[in-house]
């Protein structure tokens, strides 16, 4: 009996851990596509030669060579290993053991190239790209010329080599240096069985994905991909690119996934898909690359250069960002929630009683009826005005913002309409995929719907739209033009953000949103905050990794909520984190409760207002960067190698940034901390606070009176203006140019939000007397030159 209890025992652990490897995933949990590639059932086609190319049109057949995984044995170690199989279709003749299928190579600028290859019969496009500006158009100046075994393109900035068989595409730059390469089977050198450039077809529903393999090179770094948490260089980590709520930032979940990234040797890559993907960074094969898209057709594209232009060329096909308003450059302040009218007046009022510079007042999730219910209705007993209360706040120097979400619970009073009126994402019965009903935004009833209601509320005079929430669209959905969830689901933040970006632009003439979640092209909608951060100093230092990692995703602008979001801050973490919020892009308090600075002691209160009346002392600064940024499809929040590709120190941190091109912050991250080791790029590094002149290096360097350091690099001229309370009382006639050089020249940026164009301003100081060399403003400024 014993004996038949201990089988039993086994068995059913056995089962148990049968059903631990093979449990349903949790709803919207990120998908991981890599295991559709080691699965036993599975069909594999691996990228072996081309069949047909014509070079003067770039178009050309693949073929492709069928394998199975098998079990490879040797020594009592058993691993995976491919093998050429058989075909397993009856009958025989009609269809192709090695398929050969359509590929191609399309130039669209003279540093991007497109690479498309089919792994079936292609559906036609239903609708234009949502992720591109418009269809790229052709490039002509490669030189195309006839190599032994292939074909060669070469432009000033690099060249295209695609060998016939095996069949492999290089990259190389100017001087000839490989970048990267496809992976072909042959490449192997190692025990370890590596998954080539292929495709798998499922045995459990014939549907297939594209493996794109490329060589990685020693030293090699890899970044962006959106808005990761986990470590800034993805080398040597498997990242899925799946829209997620992953609540909070220290996870590798994703509100914001992005499929791209760039690398240090001088490529990006673009990855034109809506599906789930997983990118393998050498993370199951050091030497490879593994870009598993869920699509069944691959759309890739790859651009040669440094990091600036990368972003410009792959913001060039997705979009750049608009530049928001002046408004939105100033002081957000929020808690969740402010409940009432009188909340709002209140903490305006504090706001300009206790001298803290501001310009938005945040109303999250109880200004209508229930708490969280959205119904896009003030609550009548709570907002007796609400119109009265947006116009006396904007006479204040006060814009209102007001939260939102796509999801709409049982009890909302809009629930019934919308199941009446089918404006909700069907599941594949033709229900309700969730308990709430998920607005579908492909169908443009649900789209001029809720523009209607947002429109209401912009027409009382409500500034922005805080669009919350959008990562959970139906996995297992059917939307209203046709697709299913594979495809809508990462894409329902580019259409959320879209749709709420044009009503607002429609009716205020600001092109402005804050939203959390994203995909590519959502950079065209600003703009974005960072998701619900931990109240900790690893909150903290994430929370500066996914900005950073965001930015080098196309990303020009981005926020955060400081001191946290989940729990009370404590005073000495949001002491260190309000100067970092506010040397971002856009700064925004809010979290729980207490958020707003005298709630806290008067040594806190002195100090934020301190910082914050840096940060709008700094405005010229900060909006003139902004432009300048946003033309380029540059981040504000700068990781050190963007504009330092030359320094190899500056591609390993991941722990500061420069905001615009010429100023470093470090933020302070550790409990108790006063100073920080900081690594300057080369060249000399003046202290903001101190007038301290450094050189590149480590130094270890004091936060100040800021509690963050700021240092200047060396020959810019910083623009300030007189302090003022909101960006409306900025006299944009009084511009102060303070010049940071060791020589005696230094140069900097200046763009008046009445005109909106960038000028360029050279000083000269002798004798400390500065001297401003040419007035791009014709004597409309009184120029103060310290």
């Amino acid at each position: 009996m014993k004996q038949i209890l201990i089988v039993v025992t086994c068995l059913l652990g056995l089962q148990l851990s049968l059903w631990a490897q093979h449990r349903p995933t949790l709803l919207n949990e990120p998908l991981d596509l890599s295991g559709d590639f080691r699965d036993y059932t599975n069909t594999y086609f691996l990228a072996d030669s081309l069949a047909a190319f014509d070079p003067a049109t770039g178009q050309g057949q693949l073929k492709w060579r069928r394998n199975e995984y098998y079990p490879a044995h040797a020594f009592n170690n058993t691993q995976a290993g491919l093998r050429r199989v058989r075909g397993n279709e009856f009958p025989g003749i009609e269809y192709a053991v090695d398929p050969v299928l359509p590929f191609s190579v399309e130039f669209v600028s003279p540093r991007a190239v497109r690479i498309r290859a089919n792994t079936g019969q292609a559906a036609p496009a239903g609708e234009p790209s949502l992720m591109l500006v418009k269809e790229p158009n052709k490039d002509n100046s490669w030189q195309y010329s006839k190599i032994s075994n292939g074909h060669q393109y070469k432009s000033a900035f690099g060249t295209v080599i695609i060998t016939q068989n095996p069949w492999t595409i290089e990259f190389r730059d100017a001087s000839g240096k490989l970048l990267t390469k496809t992976w072909h089977q042959s490449n192997s050198r190692s025990f370890t069985p590596i998954l080539p450039f292929s495709f798998v077809r499922r045995a459990g529903d014939y549907s297939r994905s594209v493996s794109a393999a490329f060589a990685l090179s020693p030293d090699e770094k890899i970044y962006g991909c959106g808005e990761s948490f986990t470590s800034l260089n993805k080398y040597g980590q498997k990242v899925n690119l799946f829209t997620t709520d992953p609540n909070g930032v220290e996870n590798a979940g994703m509100y914001k996934p992005i499929p791209f990234f760039m690398s240090s040797r001088g490529y990006g890559m673009f990855m034109h898909t809506s599906s789930p993907v997983t990118c393998d960074f050498g993370a199951t094969y050091g030497a490879v690359t593994n870009l598993m898209i869920g699509d069944e057709n691959l759309d890739l594209f790859v651009f040669l250069g440094e990091p600036k232009d990368i972003l410009d060329e792959y913001t060039n096909l997705t979009g750049k960002a608009s530049m928001p308003p002046l408004w939105s450059f100033g002081l957000w302040m929020s808690r969740i929630t402010y409940f009432s009218e009188a909340d709002g007046r209140n903490v305006a009022n504090l706001l300009r009683k206790n001298g803290i510079p501001s310009d938005v007042i945040h109303f999250d999730t109880g200004w209508f009826g229930t708490d969280w219910r959205c119904d896009y209705q003030f609550a009548k007993d709570r907002f007796p005005d609400p119109q009265k209360m947006i116009s006396d706040l904007k006479a204040q120097g006060f814009r209102t913002c007001l939260w939102q979400l796509p999801y709409f619970v049982p009890k909302n009073d809009l629930f019934p309409e919308i199941i009446a009126k089918g404006l909700h994402v069907k599941n594949p019965k033709g229900g309700v995929p969730y308990e709430d009903a998920v607005l579908d935004f492909t169908n443009p009833n649900a789209v001029q719907w809720y523009q209607d209601k947002i429109g209401n509320l912009l027409k009382l005079g409500v500034s922005v739209i805080k669009v919350d929430f959008g990562e959970a669209a139906p996995l297992n959905g059917i939307y209203a033009n046709g697709r299913s969830g594979f495809y809508e689901h990462n894409l329902y933040p580019l259409r959320y953000n879209k749709t709420v970006a044009d009503i607002t632009k429609q009716i205020t003439g600001d092109h402005i949103i804050w939203a959390r979640s994203t995909w590519a092209g959502s950079q065209r909608y600003p703009l974005h905050w960072g998701g619900d951060a931990e109240c900790s100093d690893m909150g903290m230092e994430a929370q500066l990794r996914g900005g950073l990692s965001l930015g080098l995703s196309g990303f020009t602008f981005w926020s955060h909520d400081a001191g946290g979001f989940t729990t009370r801050t404590p005073e000495e973490l949001y002491r260190r984190w309000a100067p970092f919020s506010l040397f971002s892009s856009h700064s925004r308090c809010h979290g729980q409760a207490p958020k707003e600075p005298w709630e806290f002691s008067e040594s806190f209160l002195n100090h934020f207002r301190n910082a914050t009346e840096t940060r709008y002392r700094l405005m010229p600064y900060i909006y003139a960067q902004a432009k300048a940024s946003s033309e380029k499809g540059l981040p504000m929040l700068r990781a050190l190698f963007v504009e330092f590709p030359q320094d190899p120190g500056s591609w390993l941190i991941e722990n500061e940034y420069l905001l615009g091109s010429d100023m470093l912050v470090a933020p302070l991250f550790e409990t108790g901390s006063t100073q920080r080791n900081v690594y300057l790029p080369q060249g000399k590094w003046i202290d903001y606070q101190t007038g301290k002149v450094y050189n590149g290096g480590w130094h270890v360097i004091d936060g100040g009176n800021l509690s963050l350091v700021v240092m200047i690099r060396d020959g810019a001229v910083i623009p300030h203006a007189e302090l003022a309370q909101s960006t409306d009382q900025i006299d944009w006639s009084k511009i102060t140019l303070q010049a940071y050089t060791s020589t005696g020249a230094a140069k900097g940026k200046v763009c008046l939000p009445a005109e909106n164009v960038l000028q360029e301003v050279n000083v000269t100081l002798k004798n400390g007397k500065g001297t401003l060399l040419k007035d791009p403003y014709a004597g409309k400024i009184k120029w103060m030159i310290k």
